[in-house]
This record gives C-alpha cells, structure tokens and sequence, in this order.
C-alpha cells in the first residue's frame, strides 16, 4: 500500500530493514530445503513439496521487492539522526500480490498431502484455494482506502474480507477435522499443528487491518507503529510459510513411513534406471 510515512529513529529503520533481509534469507533456504527434500519422500507427497517451494520463492521474490522499496523510501539525516522520508513511495502493496498468490497455495498444500480418496482432493483444494483469493481480494480495496472507520470503507470490505475466512475455519475444523482423526496418532498431530498454525498465523492479519479503524491518524502520527506492523507481518509469513512448508514435509515424511518408503535412501525413478 503506498502510504504517508512517519520520521523513524534509526533502531526502528533498521529493526524493519533486518527483518526483511532476514526473511529473504530464510525463505531462499527454505526453497533450497523443500526442493532437496522432496526426493526423500513417497512420489506421491513429492507435490506438496514443490507447492510448499514454490510458495516460499514467491514470498522471497517479493520480500526483495519490499525491502527494495523500504531502502529508496527513507534516507539518514545526519543532523537530526532520524531516518527521513524520501518523498519516494514505500510500496506495501507488494504484500496483497504475494498473499494473492500464496494464501491458497498453503491451503493446497494441506489438502495433498493430506492424500485425500482419489476426486476429493482436487476439489477440496480449489473450493479452499478460491476462498482464500477471495479472502485477500476483498480485503484489499480497505486497505488501500483513505477511510479507515469501522463503519466506512475499510470496515466494509474487512467485513466481506472475514466471510470467506470464516468459511475456510469450517472447512478445516469440520470437513476435514474428520478427516484428519482418521489418521495415525502422529499424522493427525502434525495435521491438527498445520492447521493451528494457519489459524493463528492468518489470525494476526485481520488485528493489524482493524488497528487503523481505531486509532486515530495511524500509522503516519505514531512513528513506531509502521515498524511493529511491518516486523509482525514478516513474523506472520515466515512462520506461515517456511515454517508451515517444514510441518508439511514432516507430515509427507510421517506417512510416506508408514506406507513402507525408505525415506532414507533415495529412489531413483525407474525410467533413469533402465
């Protein structure tokens, strides 16, 4: 979102700017961990790990692309010591782009390694996949408004945003609930820990959209504010992303297990060992 930016101290500058490169790194090794590891799994959960790779390229990419814009955005003026705007934009928009994109990969993600009965799979995964975009699709034209109360336009759209949030929670905690305690004892851990950390991880973006609806001239009076949003929104991603990839590779692990594959010893393919 390009938004009026406050004067930041140099701690505050640079606690944002190290979070941004920080989760550049981790999202680049996690790319590197999901792509390696995938050979050591059943064929038929190797997917989830190249959807739970892809996921975390795309968030690098655009982490590069927000770290970019947060550098150009603010200079260090040496006599004051505070890092001041340039006049150029911090483009945050870049945010919506990437959950646009990787929100329903997630979802999916869950969904296949879940191994569903064969025709479930494909439309569990798209009814969820399409109510999470509807979910970040709605919930954008309130954050870029200029009328952040409750009862305007930003109020509205979050409103619309939380139905089809609220519809992905009765998915997972009902419809697939089910599904999930029919799994051995420690699948339907790692299954039930999956879904909590999607709850709670997508549970912090709606707190930081509603703030605005209650304090006043936020975040442009309250200089510390873009910091605390911008190190909690990359808090939320990493977890949400390259730690929730690290859990659905311990699940396709799990099962790839007890389904007899030797997740110790790589197989190569029977068409490279002819």
């Amino acid at each position: 979102m390009l938004q009026e930016l406050p004067s930041l101290s140099p701690a505050q500058y640079s606690l944002v700017y190290n979070m941004f490169s920080f989760t550049i790194a981790t999202m680049a090794s996690a790319f590197v961990f999901f792509v390696m590891a995938q050979k050591n799994l059943a064929p038929k959960y190797r997917i989830s790990m190249m959807v739970s790779a892809l996921v975390v390229f795309i968030a690098g990419y655009h982490y590069w692309r927000i770290f970019n814009s947060w550098e150009h955005a603010y200079a260090l003026q040496q006599a004051a010591n505070m890092y001041e705007p340039t006049g150029e934009p911090f483009n945050d928009a870049y945010r919506y782009v990437d959950w646009l994109l990787t929100v329903p990969l997630l979802v999916v993600e869950l969904v296949l390694v879940m191994d569903l009965p064969k025709g479930e799979s494909g439309k569990t995964a798209f009814k969820l996949g399409f109510a999470a975009a509807l979910m970040i699709a709605l919930g954008y034209p309130g954050e870029i408004s200029a009328d952040a109360s409750l009862f305007g336009t930003r109020g509205l759209w979050g409103f619309l945003s939380t139905l089809p949030f609220l519809y992905l929670l009765y998915v997972l905690f009902t419809e697939l609930g089910d599904v999930i305690q029919k799994q051995s004892g420690e699948v339907a851990t790692l299954l039930g820990n999956a879904r909590l950390l999607l709850l709670f991880t997508w549970g912090f973006y709606p707190i930081v959209y509603m703030v605005p609806m209650f304090i006043s001239g936020f975040p442009s009076e309250t200089p510390g504010a873009i910091a605390t949003i911008q190190v909690g929104y990359t808090l939320a991603d990493i977890f949400a992303k390259a730690g929730y990839g690290v859990l659905i590779y311990n699940i396709a692990r799990q099962k790839s297990i007890e389904e007899g594959f030797d997740v110790d010893e790589y197989q190569e393919p029977v068409a490279a060992q002819a």
